[in-house]
C-alpha cells in the first residue's frame, strides 16, 4: 500500500458500525493500520464484529452509543481514549430513513431522521473535534452523505434534506476547523448494494432503477474504499470541505 494511505498509529471511530457499510468501513480502516472503535446502539453485533476484526489482526473495540446524545458519544470517546488514545479519524456513518410521501409523513419521523442523519453527524464531529483541539492534534472527519444530497427522489423527503444539510455542514466545519488542522470532507455514495437493499434491487422496480445508472450496475462496498482511505489518510492533507461522489455516474444521468 502507498505509504500515504498508511493509517498505522491512527485511531478511527466509525458510527453505525454494525450496518453493512459501517462494518466494511471499519474493516477497511483497520486493514490500513488504524485501531478502530465501533459505535452503534446495539452492543451485541458490535462485539461480534470486534471479535471478527481482532481475529484478522485488527485492533478493535465496541462501544454502545447514540449519535443523538452528546453524553453518550462523549462516553464512547472516553472508551476509545482508554483503549487506544485520542480519536483522530472519525467516520460519521450512522443513518436513518423512511419511505413515505411528504403528505403522509409524520413529524416524529421527520425529527428522528433529521436527528440521526444531521444533528447526530454534528454531535459526533464536534465532540471529537473538541478533544483534538484540546490535545493540539490534527484529525480527519469523514461525513457520509449521499447523492440525494444533490438530487431528489420521491418519498424520502427528510433523508434528502438531511443529506443536503450534511453537505453544507461539511463545508462550514471545514472552514472553521482548518486552523486547528482538522480536515472535514464527505463521501457521497450512490446506490450501494447491501443486505438491506439486495432483495429490492433484484425486483423489477430495482432493476429499472439500476438501468438509469450510467454504469448499469450497483456499487459494491469496496468501491468506496479508495475515497475513504484518501480522505482518512494524509494523502488528502490539502483537502478539506470537499465531497467525493461515488455513484457510477448516476448524478450525470439525464432528467
Amino acid at each position: 500500500m502507498n505509504k500515504c494511505f498508511n493509517l498505522e498509529g491512527k485511531v478511527a471511530l466509525v458510527t453505525g458500525a454494525a450496518g453493512g457499510l459501517g462494518s466494511h468501513f471499519s474493516e477497511t480502516l483497520g486493514r490500513a493500520g488504524a485501531s478502530v472503535v465501533l459505535v452503534g446502539r446495539r452492543l451485541d453485533p458490535l462485539q461480534a464484529l470486534a471479535r471478527q476484526l481482532q481475529a484478522a489482526g485488527i485492533h478493535a473495540h465496541a462501544a454502545s452509543g447514540d449519535v443523538t446524545d452528546p453524553h453518550s458519544i462523549a462516553a464512547c470517546l472516553d472508551e476509545a481514549e482508554a483503549h487506544f488514545g485520542v480519536v483522530d479519524i472519525v467516520v460519521c456513518n450512522a443513518g436513518a430513513t423512511t419511505t413515505r410521501s411528504a403528505l403522509a409523513l409524520e413529524a416524529e419521523e421527520w425529527d428522528h431522521i433529521i436527528d440521526v442523519n444531521l444533528k447526530g453527524c454534528w454531535i459526533v464531529a464536534s465532540q471529537a473535534a473538541r478533544r483534538l483541539v484540546r490535545a493540539g492534534l490534527p484529525g480527519s472527519i469523514v461525513n457520509v452523505s449521499s447523492i440525494l444530497g444533490y438530487r431528489v427522489a420521491g418519498s424520502v423527503l427528510p433523508y434528502t434534506v438531511s443529506k443536503a444539510g450534511v453537505e453544507q455542514m461539511t463545508r462550514a466545519l471545514a472552514l472553521e476547523w482548518a486552523r486547528h488542522g482538522i480536515r472535514v470532507n464527505a463521501l457521497a455514495p450512490g446506490y450501494i448494494e447491501t443486505d438491506l437493499n439486495r432483495d429490492f434491487f433484484a425486483s423489477e422496480a430495482g432493476q429499472a432503477m439500476i438501468r438509469r445508472i450510467p454504469q448499469r450496475r450497483l456499487g459494491q462496498a469496496e468501491d468506496l474504499d479508495g475515497a475513504l482511505l484518501l480522505l482518512a489518510s494524509d494523502a488528502s492533507r490539502y483537502m478539506t470541505g470537499s465531497s467525493i461522489v461515488i455513484d457510477g455516474g448516476h448524478l450525470q444521468s439525464t432528467l
